[in-house]
């Protein structure tokens, strides 16, 4: 994975955690797996004036913190569309985790947690925000990107019941024929809905 990490474009990570040990072995686990860690806080109100400033292509925010708790700092990060989010919490309650999902947040980790944890956690941070950045190109309106959002979620998964996809396999495949075809990506999620529904898919696409 670091190795990969560093063949691509090396992603810039801020850390937010007011433990300064759990931030460092956090530090220390993103940079051997080949992320960049450009900037780290104490507090969410710090995080949030960091964000904006170094523009970062991720950021990892604890729940508990001092002036402003993680959840309250990722509804400003979120909502201004500045990077995905990964909340931090030692807490597993439901309630934190949707909480969390309504602040914006595109992955979570419980702690205490492994680098085998937290590898996967920030590519499907990452994932899920291309995704949705990519979507929300294509409409304006709200309730637009809504309905997108879930039409393609659909057409999503039929790839992946159908050819044994991964996730980010199938909105790639859905994306690269939107563009190949030009036509918008609900319009191809549509089609894939009423192909797989009544046989094969038009054209098999390629794992």
């Amino acid at each position: 994975m670091g190795e990969m990490q560093a063949d691509a474009e090396r992603k810039r990570v801020l850390i937010a955690e007011d433990e300064a040990l759990i931030r460092l072995d956090l530090a220390e686990m993103l940079v051997e797996e080949g992320y960049d860690v450009v900037g780290e806080a104490g507090d969410g109100e710090t995080a949030v004036k960091l964000a904006e400033e170094l523009k970062p292509d991720l950021v990892i925010l604890d729940i508990k913190m001092p002036i402003m708790d993680g959840l309250a700092a990722a509804e400003r990060i979120a909502g201004a569309r500045i990077a995905p989010v990964i909340i931090l919490t030692a807490f597993s309650q439901r309630d934190l985790v949707e909480r969390a999902r309504a602040a914006g947040a595109m992955a979570y980790l419980v702690k205490p947690f492994q680098k085998s944890d937290l590898v996967p956690a920030v590519e499907i941070a990452l994932s899920r925000y291309s995704e949705i950045a990519a979507l929300e190109s294509e409409v304006a309106g709200l309730t637009d990107r809504l309905e997108i959002r879930k039409t393609v979620e659909r057409a999503k998964g039929a790839l992946m019941t159908t050819y044994g996809m991964t996730e980010p396999q199938a909105f790639k495949w859905i994306q690269r024929t939107a563009m190949d075809h030009r036509m918008t990506m609900k319009e191809v999620a549509e089609r894939i809905l009423a192909e797989t529904a009544g046989g094969e898919v038009e054209q098999q696409p390629a794992s």
